[in-house]
């Protein structure tokens, strides 16, 4: 039994150190202080100051068991805050102002909320990080009263408000025995942990949804209800469609029926795919939906900023330009500049630059994707390997692993799995960065496809025999790549064979930027491949020629003075001539050098 419950002592008058709670050692004890300290509307702070008061009394009582606030937190129901409090020990930058934008939602048509971002993104921080907000069995003020949600004017009246449901559904898919029983057994636990905390109101019930009607009828508030890893189903039980479309059931009894706005203040859903669509719709059309391809007012909370990097690296010596290499790449409308979050963090806590992604059913599916080769998807990875991009349409894509049907869909969901950047003003997607590219040549080393991996370093080599002026290595070079790229009857024009020269040349991507019929002199160059800031390469003009002479190709480079437009670059420029004979099936290069 509970042995002091006191009157409002006042906030001013609570001891800073005092944390202890004096119950009986049974869990529905526990919950029934929580109980009184809601109905009786007596506060926290008045509990602690009683506690103080009777300590010498209670320290002689054998029957008393002294714990913590947090040791009476639930495992679904009110988590407390010692998640959130461990991260705030570790390096830490502060994304709290995501909670003034959920803040503004509360109780309104658009309390529900789903976020969607890679893995490693930071999804479980912020789930955690609004557990510690919101839950009202804690005090949380220590941990955010230095971060940048404290300056809102929201703050104070949402602070430790709420009854706060949390449901990590990859720990259901862990602990379940067969993967059929998810969906029955999410809702048996969490209804078993709300019976002990509402023994009178709860009984009996199957439906989560009804236990949770019945209980806000009871005790007339709401619940905020986060759900952490929301499309687990969808990604580790990929080919199971009946538990997939009953656990689907149960989140629209949650969140779209008759009862949502009775029974849920707000919710908050993260997890790496979207809403699942049937068709055209999505199956929870209530959501406010925030993605990689569509983050809007998001944007800024779905990585880490450059000038949050930028204070990073100053603060613990970390070269920038490295971090910004290996780790930036991620691109929105709003926010340019989005670097991942968990490479960032290890980098600095390391002190060495690698890449830090783990081999997780993502990178499995990305060799299963790859491998498919869908719509010559192979060629599309070799054009991004060499840092092009590539036009999609990303309306198609069912926000599954399952229900491919093009090219388009197999890379709009590596844009969610991270593994590509998207440039909403252009409709493409990209390699962001040294990192997902070193991902990516795993991938190709590992998978099927290892005439791809061939392929990248033949392309090494043959920049390297290009500089060198190694005509004949040039040329042997490109006639290998054009063999593994396509038959020989693929050669009809000069646009093929332009097509089978850039494939040829991607590794420049790293060094280079490449610009096709670029004008310069009196007509235009073909492909030209320009040194990128603070390169020492040379600038490249590469002339082709369809059943010529290379000679042709590089006197057509001279004559027609394509070097002209370089004239201020004050460095060495090569004019490369490649041909192909049609008959012969082979591939000639000549090399010339000018200094400018």
């Amino acid at each position: 039994m509970v042995f002091f419950i006191g009157r409002d002592a006042g906030k001013e008058d609570v001891h800073p150190l005092s944390r202890l709670l004096f119950v009986s050692a049974t869990k529905q004890a526990q919950y029934g202080l929580f109980a009184l300290v809601d109905f009786c509307c007596i506060s926290w702070y008045a509990v602690k100051v009683g506690c103080e008061k009777i300590m010498g009394c209670l320290c002689k009582t054998a029957c008393v068991a002294f714990v913590r606030m947090e040791d009476v937190m639930g495992r679904y129901l009110n988590l407390g805050n010692a998640g959130f409090a461990s991260i705030r020990k570790d390096l830490y930058v502060d994304k709290s102002g995501v909670i003034s934008l959920i803040n503004r939602t509360l109780g309104t048509q658009n309390k529900l909320t789903c976020v969607s971002r890679p893995r490693r993104f930071g999804k479980s921080f912020t789930a955690k990080m609004l557990c510690a907000y919101y839950d009202k069995s804690c005090d949380s003020m220590s941990l955010f009263s230095d971060l940048e949600i404290a300056a809102d004017h929201t703050f104070c009246r949402h602070l430790n408000q709420y009854d706060v449901i949390y449901l990590d559904i990859t720990w259901f898919l862990s602990t379940v025995g067969d993967v059929q029983d998810t969906v029955m057994y999410l809702q048996q636990e969490v209804i078993r942990e709300l019976s002990e905390a509402f023994p009178n109101v709860t009984a009996q019930k199957h439906s989560l949804p009804l236990a949770l009607s019945d209980i806000c009828q009871a005790v007339s508030r709401k619940f905020i209800i986060i759900i952490d890893e929301w499309d687990a189903l969808f990604r580790e039980a990929k080919e199971n469609e009946p538990v997939q479309k009953e656990y689907i059931k149960l989140l629209r009894s949650l969140f779209k029926s008759s009862q949502t706005d009775l029974i849920v203040e707000a919710a908050y859903l993260t997890g790496i795919l979207p809403l699942k669509k049937y068709g055209t719709q999505s199956a929870l059309t209530d959501f406010q939906e925030y993605t990689m391809i569509q983050p809007k007012k998001m944007a800024k909370y779905m990585g880490f900023t450059q000038e949050e990097v930028q204070k990073l690296c100053d603060r613990y010596q970390i070269d920038f330009p490295e971090m910004k290499k290996w780790y930036d790449g991620y691109s929105f409308r709003t926010m340019k500049s989005v670097y991942s979050p968990n490479s960032v963090m290890q980098a600095v806590r390391n002190e060495e630059f690698s890449s830090y992604w783990t081999q997780t059913e993502t990178y499995e599916s990305l060799k299963c994707y790859i491998d498919m080769n869908m719509d010559g998807l192979k060629e599309t990875l070799i054009q991004m390997l060499g840092g092009t991009k590539c036009e999609i349409d990303t309306g198609t894509f069912q926000n599954d692993m399952t229900s491919l049907k093009n090219r388009d869909d197999v890379l709009t969901l590596l844009v969610h799995l991270g593994y590509l950047a998207y440039d909403a003003d252009q409709k493409s997607v990209f390699i962001p960065n040294e990192e997902v590219r070193l991902e990516f040549l795993r991938a190709v080393k590992t998978g099927r496809h290892k005439q791809l991996y061939k392929i990248i370093q033949a392309s090494e080599k043959l920049l390297q025999d290009t500089l060198n002026m190694d005509c004949k290595n040039v040329a042997d070079a490109i006639e290998y790549i054009h063999k593994i790229l396509a038959a020989p009857t693929f050669y009809n024009n000069e646009q093929a064979l332009r097509s089978v020269i850039r494939f040829a040349y991607i590794s420049c991507m790293e060094e280079f930027q490449e610009i096709q019929e670029l004008p310069s002199g009196t007509g235009y160059a073909d492909v030209v491949f320009l040194p990128k800031k603070c390169s020492q390469m040379p600038v490249m003009i590469v002339e082709l020629k369809w059943n010529k002479s290379p000679n042709q190709a590089v006197c057509q480079i001279r004559e027609r003075d394509y070097a002209q437009v370089f004239a201020g670059y004050g460095c060495r420029i090569l004019f490369v001539g490649i041909s192909y004979d049609t008959k012969t099936k082979k591939h000639k290069c000549v090399i010339e050098q000018q200094q400018l």
